[in-house]
């Protein structure tokens, strides 16, 4: 198995062999349920599909009671595809993923979706430096300043930096070292910061 479903749970710090301090964060991953597996005959590619944290029955619609009934397992909250998996003929439905997939000191991929801010301005969301603090200005410290022409084109163009809402992306970090598994806890520490608020979830993938 490639990948894993796991839920932040903040940042610290360990200390490694020579007694240095290494920042990092902590996930609680999986296990996860093997719900759903895809090969290129019958879905046109190969995909794993997995389920995390356990849902209510109630709370649960009828096609996905049959769906997870049909793999053994109870309802998930957050269900997750990992593509590219060749091999998927050694997973089963029902089949548990761990930790244990994963090695201390291995480089994984970390996606989650990065804080929301909310509306922002252009000085906060594109880090413009604003405009000047002396000369009689009165409200221009924080504002953007032109944004096209006048009389020709007298349109703005697309794409033009301005303020909007900012944050709440999903982002996705490349070889993020594993520090430390606590296999029995479910837990994996990750070397430096990862996308998103405490208790985000994250899909962490090989």
């Amino acid at each position: 198995m490639v990948g894993i479903i796991g839920r932040k749970i903040g940042m610290t710090r360990v200390f490694d062999d020579a007694g240095k301090s290494v920042p990092v964060t902590v996930v609680v991953a999986g296990p996860c349920s093997v719900t759903q597996i895809k090969t290129e005959k019958t879905d046109g590619y190969d995909a794993v599909q997995i389920g995390f944290l356990d849902k209510k029955e109630k709370n649960t619609s009828k096609a996905e009671l049959k769906h997870f009934a049909k793999a053994g397992v109870k309802p998930k909250k957050v269900v997750k595809e990992v593509k590219g998996f060749a091999e998927t003929n050694k997973l089963k439905l029902g089949d548990s993923v761990t930790v244990e997939i994963f090695e201390e000191g291995e480089g994984v991929m970390v996606t989650g979706f990065s804080k929301g801010k909310g509306f922002q301005g252009v000085v906060k969301r594109h880090g413009f430096k604003g405009g000047p603090k002396t000369h009689g200005q009165s409200d221009r410290l924080r504002a953007p300043g032109s944004i096209g022409q006048s009389a020709y084109p007298a349109r703005v163009f697309k794409g033009v930096r301005m303020g909007g809402r900012m944050g709440n992306r999903k982002v996705t970090l490349k070889k993020k070292k594993i520090i430390k598994i606590d296999v029995e806890k479910n837990i994996l520490m990750i070397k430096g910061p990862v996308p998103g608020p405490n208790s985000g979830l994250l899909l962490i993938r090989k």
